[in-house]
Parts: structure tokens; sequence; C-alpha cells
């Protein structure tokens, strides 16, 4: 059984918070209803600085590996890279309309992916960040992705809670299933499972290699914002709209942890909009303006 402390509280943000990412040299980041995104330093857990003025609100923080370069998802449709060592803007691309919900880097091709509100994939070379393709994967909006590196395929979810696979080789469409009630608001792989999490407060474990639903099971009260991994794909993590945050078995899907208020923990008081799993810390923010820092070891 993992045991979990809380580590430190980051306090800062005005509004919501919808998105992390980490960066190089124990660097977090994060963006949300706030006019930019924050830099943050994890070995003394204090504001660095704003790294970015934004105009609209961010819905996605990617880091690009190998580089020191970050990815931002805005609601306009941008998609601005910064390089946050030199805090620069490297370049700015638009998509056609609508908010930009999920960014995904495809480093064996040095590409980028991004999607949101128009439910169409525009894939950037992350050299010179032109517009290499365009293609429509749902006629609704997608808000998560999942990459599987390994089968060289990626996973979208979209609002009719249909998931969609695509090959990486040439972006042809594989095979896809409505699996949620409600939209998918969350894709984790681990192994040949694909996991998804749904407005629904549904979670699905599915084999990648038919899309047969292998178990179902409702962890949480309301939408399943977030599913993460740990290093060696042992244990998982949801968060949730219900304020709560919970560690699972991801084979059986049996619960090992709850992580909440209700619980005695220092935890969130509204929404936990999203979630990160790094080394043995946990990370998650949402509607009550802060990140928690969590420290997962085992019991």
């Amino acid at each position: 059984m993992p045991d979990v402390s809380l580590l430190h509280t980051l306090s800062g943000h005005q509004n919501p918070i919808f998105t992390l990412a980490i960066g190089a040299s124990n660097t977090l980041f994060s963006g949300g209803n706030d006019k930019g995104v924050v830099e943050w330093d994890l070995h003394t857990m204090q504001f660095r600085r704003i790294l970015c003025a934004v105009t609209h609100s961010v819905y996605a923080l990617h880091h690009i590996p190998n580089t020191d370069l970050l990815a931002i998802g805005l609601r306009s449709g941008e998609v601005m890279i910064v390089d946050y060592v030199q805090q620069k803007l490297v370049a700015k691309m638009k998509t056609e309309s609508g908010a930009v919900f999920a960014l995904q880097a495809i480093p064996e091709k040095s590409e980028l992916i991004a999607i949101g509100e128009e439910g169409v994939a525009y894939v950037y070379d992350t050299i010179h960040f032109k517009l290499l393709y365009r293609f429509r994967v749902s006629k609704d909006t997608v808000r998560t992705i999942a990459l599987d590196s390994v089968a060289s395929t990626v996973y979208f979810g979209d609002k009719a809670g249909a998931i969609y696979q695509y090959s990486l080789a040439d972006y042809e469409p594989m095979q896809q299933a409505l699996v949620h009630t409600m939209p998918v608001t969350s894709l984790c792989l681990v192994g040949k499972q694909l996991l998804s999490g749904g407005r629904d407060a549904k979670l699905y474990q599915i084999a990648t290699p038919d899309f047969a639903v292998q178990h179902e099971i409702t962890p949480h009260m309301f939408t399943v914002y977030g599913i993460v991994s740990n290093a060696d794909q042992s244990q998982i993590a949801t968060a949730s709209r219900d304020k709560t945050w919970k560690i699972w078995d991801p084979k059986t899907l049996t619960l090992l942890k709850n992580i909440s208020v209700d619980r005695g923990y220092d935890s969130h008081k509204l929404s936990i909009n999203t979630i990160l799993w790094h080394e043995q810390r946990v990370y998650t923010a949402g509607d009550d303006k802060t990140i928690k820092v969590w420290d997962v070891s085992a019991d």
C-alpha cells in the first residue's frame, strides 16, 4: 500500500488552475484562468517567476522532451512555444477555430500534436514549428490524447464518449469505439491497456489490440479529470471534480488510497482539474487556485 504525505502547497494563482507540466532541473509550470504561465522551483518549493504572459486561458501545457521548450495551448486556439531557459517566445501557431485542449509531443518524429474544440488534429514539426499535417479526428471536441510509442499509435477521446486510435506513421485511423456515455476527459496508457476516464464518472480498462472493455468501475462521484501512472506503471492515480484523488492497482482497478479532506488530508476543497506523477511525487491542482505536492512511497 502506498504511503502519501503532503510536502507543500504552492499558492499564488488568482484563478482556477487547469494544467501542469514538469520541465528540466526541478521546474514545474502551471496555467489556468490567470494571464500568465507560472514557473515554480521544486528545490525550494517557491514561486520562481511568470514565465510568459498570455491573452487567454491556458488549457494545456506540455514539455517537449529533450528540449528546453514548453508548448502552451490557449482558449483562443493558439499554441505558443516558449524557451523556458532563455524565457523567450520561439513560435506561435494558430489553429483554425476553438480552444486547444490537448498537446502531445512525438519525440521519435520531432512532432507535436495539438487538438481541441474543433476536433481537428494539427501536427507541427518541433524544429521550425511548421504545420505538417491537419486531419479531422471527430466532429466533436477532443479533450485528451494518449501516446503509445512502443506500438506507434496515438489515442484521442472526444465529447461524444468515443475513443479513436491512429497510426503515428501516417496518421491514418486504425479503430474507434464509443465507450463513455458522456465526454472522455482523460486517457492513460499502461502496458497494453488503455485507461479512460469521463464526465460520466466512469473508468474503463480497454485492451488496445481490439478495444474490448476489460473492466469498468466508478472511481469518483463526478468527472475524472486526470489519470496518470508512476514510472514502472505499478500504480495509477486519478483526480476528479469531486475534490479527491485516488491511487489504484492498474491491473485490477483495486483502490489503494483515497486522498481527500474527508480522509484527514490537507487536500483540495474544490475540483481537482489536473494531476501529474513524476518520480515519487504527485502534483495536483484545481479550482481552489493551489498546487499540492505529495510524496508517494511504499508503506
